[in-house]
């Protein structure tokens, strides 16, 4: 773990360094930082989120798959603790893509993130659906009147200011 929280301030450190934030269309043909994107301006095929529960579903059934024969089954046998890690790795990967602007990467980067983030819900036990209700319950509520209701459930430190995550 130590060496991972090395990793990651190495990678913030160049990260600060010199990354330029990237300018990319919100939509496509939507134009943002005054440059468009080749890959952006056509539209994007016709998929749905369906596609993460046919996953859940797939890692779901791996959990008790022969590891040398399955991913999804190796990344499970190592433990929850291995999995979150593994996690984190994939989402500073996707975080530096963003950063750098190179785009394809980053939906390259952002599948694993999504593949690892299942894997992580499969290994500890929390269900899609769980996920999709949370997700569902927050629709419609100003993201900072949502995070204000989060931060009043967390403990305060004894001066009564929030404690930040490490």
């Amino acid at each position: 773990m130590a060496k991972t929280v090395k990793t990651i301030k190495k990678i913030k450190k160049v990260l600060k360094k010199h990354a330029k934030p990237a300018k990319y269309a919100a939509h496509p043909g939507q134009v943002i930082g005054g440059e468009a994107h080749a890959e952006t301006a056509a539209a994007p095929p016709a998929l749905s989120g369906a596609i993460l529960d046919q996953l859940f579903e797939v890692v779901t059934s791996r959990r008790d798959a022969d590891p040398a024969v399955s991913h999804s089954a190796r990344l499970l046998a190592r433990g929850s603790a291995k999995v979150a890690q593994k996690f984190g790795e994939e989402a500073v990967e996707c975080v530096i893509e963003a950063v750098s602007g190179n785009r394809a990467a980053l939906i390259s980067e952002s599948a694993d993130v999504l593949y690892h983030l299942i894997v992580l819900w499969v290994s500890v036990g929390v269900r899609a659906e769980e996920v999709w209700a949370e997700l569902k319950r927050r629709k419609g509520t100003s993201g900072i009147v949502e995070k204000a209701m989060r931060a009043a459930s967390f403990p305060a430190s004894e001066s009564g200011e929030m404690k930040k995550l490490p």
